[in-house]
C-alpha cells in the first residue's frame, strides 16, 4: 500500500513501530457488517477493458468505496457512519446459478463468520443471468450485511473478476466458483501469504502433494494436460492454473488487471503468466475438491479458447509486447544477495536452459542430418543440418537462456553464432573425417553416433562462447528497486 493510502488501525492495535502484525485480526464477529446507513444499492459505471466501452454494472449491498481514499480501518467501529475497509473481497461469479446460489452463500458466509479472523466482504458477480440469480443475489445481499450483488450484462468470468476488483476498496481479493467444490478451510491458508505480505498471489492446487481430488478421469487428463501445455509453452512454474480457488493483493491486481486481456476462462492464466514472468511470488495451497457433477462448463469450447490464449500470450511475450520489465520494476523482489562467491550470475538457471535447448538442438540435427543424407553425402548433410539447427539454437539462446528480449542487436548475434557454428562445424565435420580415414565405409549408425558425441563437445563450446562472448553481460537482471511496501500496514 502507498503512505498516500495508509491503514488506521483500531485503539489498542500495534503501530508500524511496535512490531506488531501486518493486520490487527478483529475482536468480534461482526467486523464484515458496514454501518447501517451504508446500505441500500448503488450504481457505478464501470469499463470494459476488453472494449473500452462504458458499461454499466449495479452494485447493490455493501457501498464500494474509491480505491484511492485516504484512510480505512481494518478494526470495527462503534458506528457513527465509518466505512470500513474489508481484507478480503471473495468474489462468486454466477451465470444462471439459481438452484446454487443462495446456498452456497449462506455456508461461504457461515465458514468465513467462524473461522476468518478478519472483515470481509462476499461479492456476487452476476453475468447477464436469465434465470432467478439475479432476484435471489439482490435478496442475500438485501439480507446478509456482508453481501453484496454486482451485475453485469455480459458474460464471462473473467470479465466480472476485472470488473469487481478493479473497484474493490479491500486489501486482498478472491474468487471461488459458487459450487463451493474446494474445501472452505482452505480460505484462511489461501489468504494468509497474501495478508502478511509475504506473496503477491495465491492458487488452490488440485495437483500438488498433500491434494484430494474426487473426479472423472476426463476432467483429471484434461486438467493435467492443460497444465503441461503451458509448462511447455509458457514455462509456468504453477502446477494448477484452472482450480477455481484464488486470491492476489490489491496493489498488484492494480498493476496487472490492466494487462489481461482475457475475458473468459483463460483470464486466471493469462494473470499468473504474466505475474510468475514479473517475478511476482505465487503461493500455492493443496486443497480437497469434489467435481461438480452439473457443471455447465463446455469443455470443448474452454479448451479451445484456452489454447488460443496461450498462443496469444506466447506470442506476445516472445515479441516483447508486454512490459513485464516495467511491472518487475516496480512490484518484482530485488535478488537475495547479489554475488556469490564462486558462482557467476544466474549460472545455475542458465545452464539448466542452455542443456535443454541443447538437446532439443542435438535431437534437431540428428533428424536433419538423416533426412538430408538420403540425397546427399555424410559432409554436406552435416553442414546443412548444422546450420539450420545453429540459427534455431541461437534464437533460443538469446531469449530463453541469457534473456535478450527486443530485436535490437539480434543480427550482430546471429552472426557471432555463425562463427561459433563454424567452430562446432569444424569439430564435427573433423570427426566425420576422422571416422572415414579410421574406418573406411562405416555403417551409418556409426556416423550417427560420431555426429552425437561430437555435437555434445561442440554444445559445451557454444556455451562457453555464449556467455564469455557472444552474450556477455546482455542477460536480463531483476532491476533493483527500493523496497515496496508489501504489509497491509503503513
Amino acid at each position: 500500500m502507498s503512505e498516500t493510502d495508509p491503514v488506521r488501525r483500531a485503539p489498542g492495535g500495534s503501530g508500524p513501530d511496535s512490531g506488531g502484525t501486518a493486520v490487527e485480526p478483529a475482536e468480534g464477529r461482526d467486523v464484515s457488517r458496514p454501518t447501517p446507513d451504508r446500505d441500500g444499492p448503488t450504481a457505478t459505471a464501470q469499463v470494459d477493458h476488453k472494449t473500452a466501452t462504458a458499461r454499466p454494472a449495479t452494485v447493490i449491498g455493501m457501498s464500494p468505496v474509491p480505491t484511492n481514499s485516504a484512510t480505512a480501518t481494518l478494526a470495527p467501529g462503534a458506528g457513527g457512519g465509518r466505512h470500513e475497509r474489508p481484507v478480503l473481497d471473495i468474489v462468486v461469479p454466477v451465470h444462471n446459478e439459481e438452484a446454487d446460489l443462495e446456498s452456497s452463500v449462506r455456508r461461504l458466509r457461515a465458514h468465513l463468520r467462524e473461522t476468518f479472523p478478519y472483515s470481509f466482504r462476499i461479492t456476487v458477480a452476476d453475468n447477464a443471468s436469465v434465470d432467478a440469480t439475479p432476484e435471489i443475489g439482490r435478496r442475500l445481499a438485501a439480507e446478509l450485511p456482508e453481501v453484496r450483488l454486482v451485475r453485469l450484462e455480459q458474460k464471462g468470468r473473467g470479465r466480472a473478476l476485472h470488473t469487481v476488483w478493479s473497484a474493490s476498496d479491500a486489501h486482498v481479493l478472491a474468487y471461488c466458483d459458487v459450487d463451493l467444490s474446494t474445501d472452505l478451510n482452505a480460505v484462511l491458508p489461501l489468504v494468509a501469504p497474501l495478508i502478511s505480505g509475504h506473496s503477491d498471489l495465491a492458487i488452490g492446487t488440485r495437483l500438488g502433494r498433500g491434494s484430494r481430488v474426487v473426479r472423472g478421469a476426463k476432467r483429471e487428463f484434461i486438467s493435467r494436460c492443460y497444465n503441461l501445455i503451458l509448462r511447455s509453452t509458457l514455462a509456468a512454474g504453477f502446477s494448477d492454473a484452472q482450480c477455481g480457488f484464488k486470491a492476489i493483493r490489491a496493489d498488484v491486481a492494480r498493476r496487472l488487471l490492466p494487462l489481461v486481456e482475457d475475458t473468459g476462462w483463460f483470464f486466471d492464466t493469462e494473470l499468473l503468466v504474466l505475474a510468475e514472468r514479473a517475478g511476482l511470488r505465487i503461493h500455492e495451497v493443496p486443497v480437497d475438491w469434489v467435481d461438480d457433477p452439473n457443471s455447465t462448463v463446455d469443455i470443448v469450447a474452454t479448451a479451445t479458447a484456452d489454447l488460443k490464449g496461450v498462443w496469444r500470450v506466447g506470442r506476445a511475450l516472445a515479441s516483447g509486447g508486454l512490459p513485464i520489465a516495467e511491472v518487475r520494476a516496480q512490484l518484482g523482489r530485488a535478488p537475495l544477495q547479489a554475488d556469490v562467491a564462486g558462482v557467476p550470475t544466474g549460472l545455475p538457471t542458465q545452464l539448466v536452459r542452455f542443456a535443454a535447448i541443447g538437446i532439443a538442438s542435438t535431437l534437431a540435427n540428428l533428424l536433419l542430418f538423416l533426412l538430408f543424407r538420403t540425397v546427399m553425402g555424410p559432409i554436406a548433410a552435416n553442414i546443412v543440418a548444422l546450420l539450420l539447427t545453429t540459427i534455431a539454437n541461437t534464437a533460443a539462446n538469446r531469449r530463453l537462456t541469457f534473456g535478450v528480449r527486443g530485436r535490437d542487436g539480434a543480427a550482430k548475434h546471429q552472426f557471432q553464432g555463425l562463427i561459433v557454428f563454424g567452430l562446432g562445424l569444424g569439430l564435427t565435420t573433423g570427426a566425420l573425417a576422422l571416422l572415414g580415414v579410421l574406418v573406411p565405409g562405416a555403417h551409418p549408425s556409426l556416423e550417427v553416433v560420431t555426429i552425437v558425441v561430437a555435437n555434445l563437445v561442440a554444445t559445451v563450446l557454444r556455451f562457453l562462447l555464449f556467455r564469455a562472448w557472444v552474450f556477455r553481460g546482455r542477460a536480463a537482471a531483476v532491476t533493483p528497486v527500493p523496497d515496496v511496501p508489501t504489509r497491509l500496514a503503513a
